[in-house]
């Protein structure tokens, strides 16, 4: 009955919980996320400036279909960026509010 209990104890509390330091690399993880990162926020510079160019020439030229695409496109853009800059706190955020549920 006492195994019976311990594996009961377990299925609920295995008691682990995020460290670090407790594999090699992670400064190199860390260092390669940042720069996926960097990278992509340097992307959606680039895709918000194209997506206004188009939207502009599109307005000015009366060509709706262009206009309309850059509007989608300065849409996408601004969510990106958004969603990269506020990577780090969601997944902090969900994850301190994970590590609460009992």
């Amino acid at each position: 009955m006492r195994l019976l209990d311990t594996v009961r104890y377990l299925a609920y509390d295995p008691g682990i919980t995020p460290s670090g330091g407790g594999l090699p690399g992670l400064a190199v993880l860390k260092n390669v996320v940042n720069s996926i990162n960097l990278f992509a926020i340097i992307a959606v510079v680039g895709a918000l400036a194209v997506s206004l160019g188009v939207w502009a020439w599109g307005h000015h030229s009366g060509g709706h279909q262009a206009e309309a695409n850059g509007k989608k496109g300065t849409v996408v853009a601004a969510g990106a960026a958004l969603g990269l800059g506020a990577a780090n706190g969601v997944v902090a955020f969900f994850s301190a509010l994970g590590s609460q549920v009992h």
